[in-house]
């Protein structure tokens, strides 16, 4: 009864954009302000990593230095849903995207700090 649903993964060019999202649905989300929400990724035979972390009200972002200004998270707690834009896609970036919620305060960074996770939208950027 607790779903984090991602969507609008896919394949783009080096240099392209996309915008990721995350639905948030379950009786754990009824308060889905109440939740910090993460961006993570993994690529083939890599580990997960940190991308960006937006606070409850989503007045604070944090962000992977790999990723800084080139990505932006955004929520909007009336739907229950967590974005990631993606501009000047590189081909490093190719990796399955996470979202994640968390109930921890501050800024977590690791994967066991979020008891949550979606399952996954791939992201696929071609040189």
């Amino acid at each position: 009864q607790v779903q984090l649903v991602e969507s609008g993964g896919g394949l783009v060019q080096a240099g392209g954009s996309l915008r990721l999202s995350c639905a948030a649905s379950g009786r754990t989300f009824s308060s889905f302000g109440s939740y910090r929400m993460g961006w993570f990724r993994q690529a083939p035979g890599k580990e997960r990593e940190f991308v960006a972390g937006i606070s409850r009200n989503g007045g604070s972002t944090d962000y992977a230095d790999s990723v800084k200004g080139r990505f932006t998270i955004s929520r909007d707690n009336a739907k229950n849903t967590v974005y990631l834009q993606l501009n000047s896609l590189e081909f490093e970036d190719t990796a399955v995207y996470y979202c994640a919620a968390t109930a921890f305060t501050g800024t977590p960074v690791r994967v066991t700090s979020y008891a949550y996770w979606g399952q996954g939208t791939q992201v696929t950027v071609s040189s």
